[in-house]
């Protein structure tokens, strides 16, 4: 006999003796099954007793028990009745796992009675929100996501309900924000029209985007990217996934640009700095870059010595000097364009070339020259705010939101593209952007996470790149390197060290000598001030 016949009989000999087993215990399984379901039974009383009434029903019980044992034949009489009433159930089949509800279920009615302080009016002879009623009377539509989580919701409320005042519809964001879920932004269409509000859970903007060369025209900066429906336009971008195409955020600067410098507010760690470092790399592919850093923190140390970056300042002396100088050759360019104008010459190259001046913290640097008694750096900036986009000069301020009353008022007003970075108070969001917001932020946001207005256009959702410092070991490699191939580079073997700036810049026909500031090309990093 073989050895697969040996292995298929004793299989067959073990199926057949546990089937007898069974069979042979199922009166005993069946018995067990009753007297857990009595147990089960008896220890739910005895929870629901009250604890002054156990001491009776504990005597009570103990009674009945001595009549049992006193009774002839008793307690094996006993024991044949606890036996049946076991058997009997036992058989009963196992009770069904009561269906899960619906999220809906669930969570509607509370968001309904959060919503009834706010929505309701004792003089209200129908109301649509009671303490006694369904929230099917006040909700028209709603769905959710297969985690269970509100996607889109669609609210009723009465026509006496002050819809046109911020404060009471902020009121109404927030509570439903606070059922819906805080870790998700939520957009708000208020219908004054026909008293509907329509709620809609934001997808997440995508964190995977390095650093990389963009796909636009000169003088259209990529700040990030937003929503699908902020945008028709689709740009190709390399993800940690694979190749795609993303919504970018454009700002078009320029000569023709309607909002020719921008203001990027934030807090620390929410990525305005990385933002200035994705402006610079695209700015450098045509233009030139003056850099503040004011903080004093290196961020901008990889800009140190690249071709088109005139210096990275960080001390008080070297910003005022390089300010000083940009004011200086804003007017040359002027005068030179204005020059070329008149005689109906092409502009020249040196006068047309952008010039970007990136600032990082400049408020900084305004309280220590008030301590010293020195100009302000904020008052050197006006001529390029004022007649920046005629001589091609560009200002990108990054500052805390926390200081944005010491902005000068020039600054303020004449970057109209804003950017605001991090989680803030909608009332924050109103005053750094201008206008109300549609969206209530998240209450974690993840860095470069933010809102963008550029001029009169409606905020948009913005997630900038993640342009890390390649200085920064403690940075993903992969996004080190990619920021590293973006940076110019100066290969000593077959080019020639850039010339050093001139000690007279060129200058029209006309113009007056301007003189350059001493050491408007050192690089002063890390240099107490």
């Amino acid at each position: 006999m073989s050895l697969n016949r040996h292995l298929t009989r004793g299989r067959d000999l073990a199926r057949t003796a546990g089937d007898h087993a069974a069979d042979m215990f199922a009166p005993l399984t069946l018995i067990a099954r009753g007297l857990r379901r009595h147990a089960g039974w008896a220890r739910a009383r005895w929870q629901a007793t009250p604890r002054e009434r156990r001491g009776p029903t504990l005597l009570l019980a103990l009674a009945a028990s001595v009549g049992v044992l006193l009774l002839p034949h008793g307690p094996l009489l006993a024991v044949v009745t606890l036996v049946a009433s076991a058997a009997w159930k036992g058989r009963e089949p196992k009770a069904a796992t009561a269906p899960e509800p619906a999220p809906a279920d669930v969570k509607l009615p509370a968001l309904y009675a959060a919503l009834t302080p706010y929505l309701a009016a004792p003089e209200d002879a129908c109301p649509l929100y009671r303490p006694d009623g369904a929230y099917q009377d006040a909700f028209a539509d709603w769905s959710f996501d297969a985690q269970g989580r509100l996607a889109a919701l669609e609210i009723g409320y009465p026509a006496y309900f002050t819809d046109t005042e911020p404060a009471a519809r902020a009121r109404i964001e927030q509570v439903v924000q606070g059922k819906a879920g805080r870790a998700r932004e939520y957009r708000f269409d208020w219908d004054q029209e026909c008293n509907r509000l329509h709620v809609t859970a934001l997808a997440p903007l995508p964190q995977d985007v390095p650093a990389q060369t963009w796909v636009t025209t000169p003088g259209e900066i990529v700040l990030g990217f937003t929503d699908s429906q902020a945008t028709q336009r689709m740009i190709p971008v390399a993800q940690e996934g694979g190749p795609g195409h993303q919504p970018p955020v454009i700002w078009r600067t320029g000569p023709r640009s309607a909002e020719p410098h921008l203001l990027a507010l934030g807090t620390a760690g929410s990525g305005t700095s990385t933002l200035l470092r994705t402006i610079g790399l695209q700015a450098l592919v045509h233009g030139d870059l003056l850099v503040i850093d004011g903080a004093g923190t290196g961020e901008h140390a990889c800009l140190v010595n690249r071709p088109g970056v005139h210096t990275v300042e960080t001390s008080l002396h070297g910003a005022l000097a390089a300010l000083e100088w940009a004011a200086q050759e804003t007017e040359r360019r002027l005068a030179a364009l204005n020059a070329a104008r008149y005689r109906g010459e092409p502009a020249p190259t040196d006068a047309t070339r952008p010039l970007w001046l990136l600032l990082d913290h400049p408020t900084e640097l305004s309280e220590l020259a008030q301590a010293e008694g020195r100009p302000d750096p904020q008052d050197l900036l006006e001529l390029p705010l004022r007649h920046g986009r005629a001589a091609r000069v560009t200002v990108v301020v990054a500052e805390s939101i926390e200081a944005m009353d010491r902005l000068s008022p020039a600054l303020r007003s004449a970057a109209r593209a804003r950017v605001v970075l991090g989680g803030h108070h909608p009332q924050d969001l109103h005053r750094a952007l201008g206008v109300p917001l549609d969206v209530v932020p998240a209450a974690q946001t993840p860095p470069g996470r933010g809102y963008a207005r550029v001029g009169a256009q409606p905020p948009t959702r913005l997630q900038v790149p993640a342009t890390i410092d390649p200085l920064d070991e403690e940075a993903p490699a992969r996004l080190r390197d990619a920021v590293i191939a973006l940076l110019p580079h100066r290969d000593t073997r077959i080019e020639a060290a850039a010339p050093p700036l001139p000690a007279h810049p060129p200058q029209a026909p006309g113009a007056a000598e301007q003189q350059p500031p001493a050491g408007a090309t050192r690089v002063e990093l890390g240099k107490p001030r």
